[in-house]
């Protein structure tokens, strides 16, 4: 393939914006796309990469890594990607079933005893790949706000959990919880936890620049600022009561959002600054402290609909089976429709747009980055993001490169 050097400062928006990359030379679209994504929107630093058969076709970067606009956003900048961390905790959960060390349908109490109380016994594995375990939020008292950072604890409050209605039933998004879930019965069985399994068998062979939790001083120096848009409903609920616990399923579409964040933040540190904080890369969220960049996600797709260097993170038939639809719900907690596979996406236009192909999987993150693969074109997709927009799908920005790559390969 015929690789070509970008580099280019635009002027927008009564600023100038550094941008960077290679690119094969079909692609051209989706570098104009980038430029667009600058000049149209609000756009600060952000990078998108393809990997298509096992090939990078696509990898840019550009603009700024911080709100004062002292520090480029550079060719290793990663960026905290929300729950574009699902994604990528899915496919390593995959892997684990793959290797046939979790049988999805068995009740997650065999790999985890003391999960089995206040009704929990009978929670099937596939429910809490597929957010219909019933327990999207803690209602427990064990719990505190800035809790959510001491992992012990966290698993503790999910142990004594009681489900919020009838498992298996209605799916509701299971903003942090499904990390956790996920994270203790992958270290029951491998002795690890999501981050450091990748570390290991994903992210480390691929070179990919990818980490939920455990990031080092080295590796914390190249975090792009997050800003967050206080206009998404996710960050505006934080400021409100968290409401008495609701009798029904309905009940918590309100209260859900407010307590999914209850215990995430210190009541006397600001929002903005949790979510830049050290020990916000130091900790394990496998639901939402992923920080990486487009590379390295892309990356993860390409190897998980295909090979990448040589590595496969799955065999056919556990691709097949992942994405493998298990409901078409409206999910409770933020009231959006989702076609929901085994611990990612799939394609779901209204709210989280993957191209053309209804076939390909992945995972937005609040603010508007992603990351996606589509098995029939082997395609590994990443679009990752500082500036965080407030629309209820994974936004224009998003939508225009994937709509520039796919007006390439057809």
């Amino acid at each position: 393939m015929s690789q070509a050097e970008f580099s280019e400062t635009i002027e927008a928006r009564g600023g100038s914006f550094p941008l960077k990359g290679r690119y094969d030379e079909r692609f051209r679209p989706a570098v104009d796309a980038f430029i667009e994504n600058f000049r149209e929107e609000e756009e600060l630093g952000a990078g998108c990469s393809v990997v298509i058969d096992g090939e990078t076709v696509v990898d840019l970067w550009g603009g700024w890594a911080n709100s004062a606009r002292t520090q480029q956003w550079d060719e290793h900048s990663t960026v905290c990607m929300m729950s574009v961390a699902k994604g990528v905790t899915g496919i390593a959960f995959n892997m684990c079933v793959d290797a046939g060390l979790i049988d999805i349908d068995k009740p997650v109490a065999h790999y985890w005893p003391e999960f089995a109380q206040n009704g929990k016994e009978d929670i099937l594995v596939r429910w809490c790949l597929d957010h219909r375990a019933g327990i999207p939020v803690l209602t427990t008292d064990t719990m505190y706000p800035g809790g959510f950072f001491d992992f012990d604890a966290y698993i503790h409050a999910l142990e004594v959990q009681e489900p919020l209605w009838q498992p298996g039933t209605r799916a509701a998004y299971h903003v942090h919880n499904q990390g956790f879930l996920l994270g203790e019965i992958m270290r029951r069985v491998t002795g690890k936890t999501v981050g450091p399994f990748l570390r290991e068998k994903v992210t480390g062979p691929l070179h990919a620049e990818y980490n939920i939790g455990g990031m080092d001083a080295a590796e914390q120096s190249h975090v792009a600022e997050v800003l967050p848009n206080t206009g998404a409903r996710l960050f505006a609920a934080k400021d409100q009561a968290v409401p008495d616990k609701p009798t029904t399923p309905e009940g918590w579409q309100d209260g859900a959002v407010l307590r999914s964040f209850a215990f995430l933040q210190n009541p006397s540190e600001p929002w903005h600054a949790t979510m830049n904080s050290p020990r916000w890369r130091e900790v394990e969220i496998a639901s939402g402290s992923g920080h990486g960049n487009a590379r390295g996600v892309a990356r993860i797709y390409g190897a998980a609909t295909g090979e990448v260097d040589g590595i496969s993170l799955l065999s056919k038939n556990q691709l097949e089976a992942m994405i493998t639809e298990q409901h078409n719900q409206m999910e409770l907690l933020q009231d959006r429709p989702y076609h929901q596979a085994l611990g990612v996406l799939l394609n779901t236009p209204e709210a989280v747009y993957m191209g053309p192909n209804m076939r390909s999987f992945g995972h937005h993150g609040l603010g508007g980055s992603i990351g996606f693969g589509d098995p029939d074109a082997k395609l590994g997709f990443s679009y990752c993001c500082n500036q965080m927009h407030a629309v209820g799908d994974n936004g224009p920005r998003a939508r225009r490169l994937i709509d520039a790559v796919y007006g390439v390969i057809g």
